[in-house]
């Protein structure tokens, strides 16, 4: 994959990751705690500076009551 696209994906995907986590009033200390992961880690994702696995991924939708794919950029 395009190291350009792979960039834009990942900070569409923290942007999406950041804007669910606020508008359900979460810190990120208290996704990392819904989501039993470390807060750094949250961060890194949100900054787009981490590929989240999968198994993340799925975390993450579950500690926030929402679709993995919910978390996935949408072509526009």
């Amino acid at each position: 994959m395009d190291h350009g696209r792979e960039k834009k994906i990942l900070k569409e995907f923290g942007e999406r990751l950041k804007k669910i986590r606020t508008d359900k009033n979460l810190s990120t200390r208290a996704l990392a705690d819904l989501a039993e992961m470390d807060f750094g880690n949250i961060n890194e994702i949100e900054n787009g500076k981490t590929n989240p696995s999968l198994v993340t991924i799925i975390a993450l939708a579950e500690a926030l009551g929402i679709q993995s794919v919910d978390l996935l950029p949408h072509k526009k």
